[in-house]
């Protein structure tokens, strides 16, 4: 399987691609639309393995210095290019004030814990 994904990410060069077909498999369930793959599906099989062995590595670069033979600036280098590759969800910052009134409104604490929560 790994040799298939290999030969696709050559054969699409790093374009983007839409899967219209899903089998699950040893199933004979399939499922038709149209799917964006998740962002890492669209790196190149080169960085798919850097980042899964940086992963596997817990994000240490000396061993990522070690494993691929080269030097701290390529590794750090390396990581950046396929950062900006990669889209980040924005994080937006909340208010302790906001989460109170979110848990409240999920359900999650009680008026009378959101109104004590509130009034600190």
């Amino acid at each position: 399987m790994a040799r298939e994904w290999q030969e696709l990410t050559k054969m699409t060069q790093g374009k983007p691609i839409t899967v219209e077909r899903v089998r699950l498999a040893d199933s004979d369930i399939a499922i038709e639309g149209s799917f964006t793959l998740p962002p890492l599906a669209n790196l190149s099989a080169e960085d798919q393995v850097f980042v899964m062995a940086f992963v596997r590595g817990h994000g240490s670069i000396k061993d990522m210095e070690e494993m691929f033979g080269i030097s701290y600036p390529t590794v750090k280098n390396r990581i950046n290019r396929i950062a900006r590759q990669l889209e980040f969800v924005e994080i937006v910052a909340v208010s302790p004030q906001e989460e109170v009134i979110a848990e409240l409104e999920r359900g999650d604490i009680t008026a009378e814990e959101a109104i004590r929560r509130l009034g600190q």
